[in-house]
């Protein structure tokens, strides 16, 4: 989920956490519980600073050891250690109220179309429901309301105890409305050996990736109806020394550890490769925007490479610094 989500959580369990006798009857532990929420709902995206380095680095490691099985623990310790020192308070209440805070974020990013590395250290798989999107709105909006309604004297317990039954059939109906889209999409194709489902911020549009034995195709799901919007072939990439050198670049090697679906291109000029894959999963206004482009000499030397979101041609060949071909 987006940041601004996560923290309407973390004040949502610390009004949750009203409901333990012993943080109602006790203002110092309650405020430290408070900040531990927030804390906890925020630390397994510490690792967004990645960016600050480069695109392979972020891609590759993005909600993949932060969001992992130990880390649920480790986060707990670090921030509930922290505030024991300054609060001198309940340990253990605050530990258990910022551990569910760490997993509540960790638990809602699976249900989204990126996904987390969730099981590490049991697997490196990313877990990726394709339910909900990274910025759902009424997800967002249903907690703001439940904080003003906090702020505004209301119970806090029993204002997000009812938030959350409502989004436990909020996440119900989405997880139905997928389901549908996957049996019509099994109607409509043969030998389906894949589907991907990318919920857009429009409640009633989803966009696809199908994978058949055959062939890839990209469509949209909206109110009911699905379109197909291209079709690729399927060509599993070739065990070639262009191919294989350019997968020993950073960037590519990212990118086809997070991308499940995919397709690849080789173009040769006069005095160079490019090798280029394109993510199939998002699709924005008949261009393919998350890709990894790698450019070797004609000796196959790595002269310069990229990966990441980008949204033209013109942008693109500025990263790359490439001599126009």
């Amino acid at each position: 989920m987006d940041t601004g989500t996560h923290v309407l959580m973390g004040f949502a369990l610390g009004g949750l956490a009203t409901f333990d006798p012993a943080v109602a009857n006790d203002p110092t532990l309650a405020h430290a519980v408070l900040i531990g929420t927030l804390a906890g709902s925020q630390a397994p995206d510490i690792d967004t600073v990645l960016k600050l380095k480069n695109n392979a680095k972020y891609i590759r490691n993005h909600r993949g050891m932060t969001h992992s099985i130990p880390a649920l623990f480790v986060w707990t310790l670090l921030i509930s250690a922290a505030l024991f020192y300054v609060y001198d308070t309940s340990f253990f209440h605050v530990a258990l109220w910022t551990w569910i805070a760490v997993s509540l974020h960790v638990f809602v990013d699976i249900f989204n179309s990126y996904g987390t590395q969730a099981l590490r250290p049991f697997s490196k798989k990313w877990v990726a429901l394709g339910i909900i999107n990274t910025f759902d709105p009424f997800i967002f909006i249903i907690h703001l309301a439940g904080v003003v309604l906090w702020l505004s004297g209301h119970h806090a317990g029993y204002t997000f105890l009812s938030v959350y039954i409502v989004l436990i059939g909020y996440y119900i109906i989405r997880f139905r409305q997928q389901q549908a889209i996957k049996r019509k999409l099994k109607q409509m194709f043969s030998d389906v050996e894949q589907i991907i489902t990318v919920p857009t911020i429009k409640w009633n549009e989803w966009h696809l990736a199908v994978t058949t034995s055959t062939h890839f195709y990209v469509a949209r799901a909206q109110s009911g109806a699905i379109d197909v919007l291209d079709v690729f072939e399927k060509c599993p990439v070739p065990n070639i020394p262009v191919i294989e050198k350019a997968k020993q670049d950073e960037n590519l090697a990212a990118f086809l550890s997070f991308s499940p679906v995919y397709r690849w291109e080789i173009h040769e000029y006069d005095d160079h490769y490019e090798v280029r894959f394109v993510d199939l999963r998002y699709r924005s206004k008949d261009y393919y925007p998350f890709v990894a482009v790698v450019q070797l000499d004609r000796d196959l030397n790595i002269v310069s490479s990229y990966t990441g979101w980008i949204f033209s041609e013109k942008k693109l060949r500025k990263k790359l610094e490439l001599i126009p071909s």
